[in-house]
């Protein structure tokens, strides 16, 4: 079965001249490098095609090192297009409204699949990341289909961002050897690590400052509010504001943690978890996502202590029936 949607996917690839990838909004490592990685194979197995990547949000920041996509996409070049939307569970994410106008739309998501579309539908939420999916499309057709080194590098960024460094319960057997097949290519880890993971001083400085707001409830939840008071302080952006849920990830006895990232127009929430599962929560606050790390948008801060007060509602019932949880 499932072989047989890879090869659906490779036939109508070749069926087309002109293919527009697609990724979600709010980029991250892994929509960022399965675009790209997909673009580098299919530009060398299929010289004489035409790939681009329709991309209309705000480039990420901390990405900047794989390079600009630099790709301008018309509504006139989606008209006979093949559509790859990657990484995006819901087309209401998807950056790029183009989508739409192209012929034919495949999905090729590991989110739960909730929000179904496309011609040719490939999910498998218990990947650990879209770029692992793209390495295995690579993987069964690698006697047709071209591996360069960057895009290369490119799946490996995903991969590496998506398992928190291959530390999540999703990672397998078979994202290593993912992986491996990827480092067979050369790829500077040492300069991809640092490029991802160095910080700034005033970076540095937000963390000690975000250690003295944290919180936590009375079953575990660990939370922050970040407001624009305190991005402005520090001159962060709002991605780099969003970064903060990571400070929360070490406390033993929580195994959720929430950060609520104040916006002009809303509050964006960040969840992530341990052994249990908050997507669910998330989905009850116009977000979703995978089981143990999801987003969602509260428009107060009210709301925002009612989330909470729910996440430590969950967190008691598990921690009530479940045993070996840390």
């Amino acid at each position: 079965m499932r072989q047989d949607i890879l090869l659906q996917i490779l036939e109508k690839i070749k069926q087309y001249h002109r293919i527009v990838l697609f990724r979600h909004i709010r980029n991250d490592g892994d929509c960022v490098g399965a675009t790209k990685g997909l673009k580098g194979i299919l530009q060398a197995s299929f010289p004489e095609k035409e790939i681009y990547i329709a991309d209309e949000d705000t480039p990420s920041e901390y990405l900047r090192f794989l390079g600009p996509d630099e790709d301008h996409v018309t509504d006139q070049m989606c008209e006979d297009a093949l559509a790859i939307v990657l990484d995006t569970a819901g087309t209401d994410r998807i950056s790029s409204k183009k989508f739409q106008l192209c012929k034919e739309i495949i999905k090729i998501d590991h989110h739960i699949d909730i929000a179904p579309y496309g011609t040719i539908s490939w999910v498998e939420p218990e990947k650990a990341s879209a770029c692992e999916m793209v390495v295995d499309f690579y993987a069964a057709f690698k006697d047709q289909l071209k591996l360069t080194p960057e895009a290369a590098r490119c799946l490996y960024t995903g991969m590496v961002t998506d398992t928190g460094r291959f530390r999540y319960s999703e990672v397998t057997g078979d994202t290593m050897r993912a992986a491996g097949i990827l480092l067979d290519q050369g790829i500077d880890t040492q300069t991809l690590f640092a490029n991802l993971y160095l910080d700034e001083f005033e970076a540095l400085k937000f963390k000690a400052a975000l250690y003295e707001r944290m919180q936590i409830s009375e079953n575990g939840v660990a939370y922050l509010f970040v407001d624009r008071e305190i991005q402005e302080k520090f001159h962060l952006t709002i991605e780099k504001a969003s970064n903060c849920v990571s400070v929360m990830d070490s406390i033993r006895g929580s195994l959720c943690w929430l950060a609520f990232i104040e916006t002009d127009e809303n509050i964006r929430v960040r969840l992530r978890s341990r052994f249990m599962h908050i997507n669910s929560l998330a989905e009850q606050y116009h977000g979703g996502g995978h089981a143990c790390a999801s987003g969602a948008t509260v428009y107060s801060w009210d709301e925002a202590r009612e989330l909470v007060s729910k996440a430590d509602q969950m967190m008691k019932q598990y921690k009530e029936s479940n045993e070996g949880w840390l």
